[in-house]
This record gives structure tokens, C-alpha cells and sequence, in this order.
């Protein structure tokens, strides 16, 4: 069993080392640092975490070619790779819409563009040239390689709608789907599965990580209640696609959206159901065990928690350090 630990980077820096250095010590083998426009700059933070840090891999979740050139994200990959002596993991995606809109970035055929850069970025580390390769696109001239040494790096797509997934499970080393609720790991799996048979693609070494959003408290209102608050800044901005599997739409969300934009994230908070709740995991550590069991026995081979983590962020990773991993990873199916 895999366990991962995903984080945000609205996190402050100095709080950031302090988590991934819990999150080391509590036996997480994966740490992930999502690059949200307009907050911090995920590659800077995890140059910090590599020197921070000996044994945990450490993923950038996402990295999206509508902000940064495939180029440039190869390069970062790259040195990411020699700085934290091979632990590095490239999560690749299109971002979400409404956020690059912020920014006046559109985002037209988002599966094209990002297989044309993923089959860039690949060639790039593998020591390649795109121009060499079919599918990356135009623009790529000779001259466009990595003046370093080879460093072959797994990259993961960030995936939400079927066509992506299928794409990921037919070209990349994994799939970054966030699970909404977390039980549509199966629906998942089962379309990695058919993409991949069409192909004829082994799956042995793909990764299938189950992301789901956790939330762990000794005291239940305390963990729903920082779950509240993430599902109401992210919820409207969810893919109608998952929210329909959990029986919501988005505007389920248009009262906490205006609560935000009336700068009441209290009152936005309020206002998310038990059903909102399901989306992710909350709870005391018994709660959050039990659900993690029953994805496990639907097959899920590596857990991957986001946050908010709880309240205080470093004692839940403790928490889940001390009471909820040591009961997952010996189970086996």
C-alpha cells in the first residue's frame, strides 16, 4: 500500500517544511504540492522541501502548459530531479478554466494541449527532442533538448473527464483523478482498465492513486468543519461530471459562492451539506479508517490524502501518522 500526502501551496513556506517534514517522519511515501494560480510558487517550494527532506518523493500537482512553456516545465522537472537525488514526480494537467480566466488565459482543446506537452516533456527528459516526435505539436525546432543529462521522470496527468483518463492511462506513468466522492475510484479504475486494453498497454507499474480530500479531528465537528470550508472555496469550481455522481450540481454551491464573494467564508461554510461533506473524508480516526477500508477493498492500492487535513494540519498528520496509517497499510486484498 502507497499513502500520499497532498498539500496546497496557500500554505505558508515555513509551515510547509514543518508538514513535509511530519508527513516523512509519519511514514507517508509521497508528498504532493498543488501550483493554484495567484498563491506560491509550487516548483520554488518544493526546491525547499528537497533539501529539507531525505526519503519522501516529492510531486508538483499540477503543472499546466497554458501558464509555463513545455519547455520550461521539462527544465524545472529536470533540475527538480538533481536536487532531490531522483525523487522528484511531474503531475501534468490543463488547470481548471475558471482559474486561468482570472488571468485572461483561455483554455480551448485542453486534452490536446496537454498530451501534445506531455509527449514533449517526456521526449525532453528522456534525452529527446519533440520535433523527433509525433504529436507535440509545431513550433519545435532541432535545437530545442536539455542540455543536462538524461533524467527520465514518472509524470502523472491530472485528470477529471473520462477522455483524460483514458489518455493518461494509455501514454503516462499515472492519473492525478480527484475522487468526488471518494467511492468513484471504481469508476475510474474501470475506465483506465478499458483504455488501457485498447492499446494494449500492460498496467503494472501505473499509478492509481485514490485522491480524496481528508479531513481527521478527534472531535467529528472540528474535522467537518475544515472540510466545510475547502469543499466551499473549491465546490462551484468542481466538474459537473463528478458532481452529478454525487447527486449535486454546481448550483447546489450558488449561496456559499455568494457568501465568498460577500467575504463571509463563515457563512459560506454554514451552508455546506452533510451530502457536500461526502465528497471527501471527515472525522475521528475510527470514521476515517473505516471509509479508507472499504477503498481498499474496492481494489485501491494507494491512498492519497488532500487537504485540508484537519485544523491544525502538522497534528492531524501526526494524528494520521499515529492511529490511521499503521491500521492501512498492512491490509491487503
Amino acid at each position: 500500500m502507497t499513502v500520499s500526502l497532498r498539500l496546497n501551496n496557500d500554505v505558508e513556506s515555513s509551515a510547509l517544511l514543518d508538514l513535509a517534514r511530519a508527513a516523512e517522519s509519519a511514514g507517508f511515501d509521497q508528498l504532493w504540492v498543488s501550483n493554484d494560480l495567484m498563491i506560491r510558487s509550487a516548483p520554488v517550494l518544493l526546491g525547499a522541501l528537497a533539501t529539507a527532506t531525505s526519503r519522501i518523493e516529492l510531486g508538483i500537482g499540477i503543472a499546466n502548459p497554458y501558464t509555463v512553456h513545455p519547455a520550461e516545465i521539462a527544465m524545472m522537472a529536470a533540475t527538480m530531479q538533481e536536487l532531490s537525488g531522483g525523487r522528484f514526480r511531474l503531475g501534468l494537467a490543463a488547470g481548471a478554466a475558471e482559474f486561468l480566466g482570472w488571468v485572461g488565459i483561455s483554455q480551448p482543446t485542453p486534452l490536446t494541449t496537454t498530451r501534445e506537452a506531455f509527449r514533449a516533456i517526456k521526449a525532453l527528459l528522456d534525452g529527446g527532442r519533440p520535433v523527433d516526435v509525433p504529436g507535440t505539436g509545431s513550433g519545435w525546432a532541432e535545437e530545442a533538448y536539455l542540455r543536462v543529462p538524461p533524467v527520465p521522470t514518472p509524470i502523472s496527468i491530472g485528470a477529471m473527464s473520462p477522455k483524460m483518463v483514458a489518455f493518461a492511462a494509455q501514454e503516462a506513468d499515472g492519473v492525478l483523478a480527484l475522487l468526488f466522492p471518494p467511492e468513484h475510484f471504481t469508476v475510474v479504475r474501470e475506465q483506465v482498465e478499458t483504455a488501457a486494453a485498447e492499446v494494449g498497454r500492460d498496467l503494472a507499474d501505473f499509478d492509481l492513486p485514490a485522491c480524496v480530500w481528508l479531513s481527521v479531528d478527534d472531535d467529528q465537528e472540528v474535522a467537518d468543519r475544515a472540510l466545510a470550508h475547502k469543499l466551499a472555496y473549491y465546490g462551484s469550481a468542481f466538474s459537473p461530471y463528478l458532481l452529478t455522481r454525487a447527486g449535486l450540481s454546481r448550483g447546489d454551491f450558488a449561496g456559499i459562492d455568494a457568501s465568498l464573494r460577500a467575504g463571509d467564508p463563515e457563512g459560506a461554510a454554514d451552508q455546506v451539506t452533510p451530502a457536500m461533506l461526502r465528497l471527501g473524508i471527515s472525522g475521528d480516526p475510527d470514521a476515517v479508517v473505516s471509509r479508507c477500508l472499504s477503498l481498499i477493498e474496492s481494489g485501491v492500492e494507494h491512498l492519497s490524502f488532500g487537504p485540508p487535513l484537519g485544523a491544525d494540519p502538522v497534528a492531524a498528520v501526526e494524528l494520521i501518522g499515529e492511529t490511521v496509517l499503521p491500521r492501512l497499510t498492512g491490509v491487503t486484498v
